[in-house]
């Protein structure tokens, strides 16, 4: 696969370096793929892997979230802000710049305001407006936001409506190891009291009735 090149080392061949000095410089700064970021996302290793890289892609990150705003990057830009990793913390901006990216459509960035309203990190308490953000990325297929979901609508939170919904989604997931099938169940029986027999019949088909 061909090394995506960092904004770092361009600036470094601008100012007339060696090609040895710029190569050793791109072992020590190479930038993260798409699917290095998501891993370290889905992991919540991100920002300990910025910090483990002495902050050399700052200004690497800081370009694509907000030059070339890749959702990903965005994300952790704004992450790196709200809790002060190699830059000054500053919340309001880093919140700002988690919503571009959810605004893109990055699930990840839609399941992290959620939380953060859930529990009241950064903003006031709203675990309504947490289900208003992690719906959508529940419906594009996050398996994170859909047993976020249905715990918030098994609280009391979000439209009865949208139960049955969630009830589908997260009954018809597969799930990769057994600790989280389990906590999937415990959180779809919680559900099942707050719903009609009826509806809970059609959220456990393949495919909801009617769709």
């Amino acid at each position: 696969m061909v090394r995506k090149i960092s904004l770092f080392i361009l600036a470094l061949s601008c100012l007339g370096l060696s090609a040895v000095s710029a190569n050793a410089a791109l072992d020590a700064v190479d930038i993260y793929s798409d699917k290095q970021l998501l891993s370290l996302i889905h992991q919540q290793q991100y920002l300990q892997r910025v910090k483990s890289d002495d902050c050399q892609l700052l200004q690497d990150i800081e370009a694509r979230a907000m030059v070339l705003k890749q959702p990903l990057y965005q994300y952790l830009w704004g992450e790196m802000l709200n809790y002060g990793v190699c830059v000054s913390a500053d919340p309001r901006r880093g919140m700002t710049i988690l919503q571009m990216a959810a605004e893109q459509g990055s699930s990840e960035a839609m399941v992290k305001i959620a939380q953060y309203y859930h529990d009241g990190r950064f903003v006031i308490q709203n675990k309504h407006r947490a289900v208003q953000f992690v719906l959508p990325a529940a419906a594009n297929g996050d398996q994170q936001a859909r047993i976020m979901l249905v715990r918030l609508q098994a609280q009391g939170y979000g439209s009865p409506m949208d139960y049955e919904m969630g009830y589908h989604w997260l009954f018809n997931e597969v799930f990769a190891n057994t600790a989280t099938k389990l906590e999937a169940l415990q959180l779809l029986q919680q559900l099942e009291a707050k719903m009609p027999a009826s509806a809970v019949f059609r959220a456990q088909q393949q495919r909801l009735v009617g769709n």
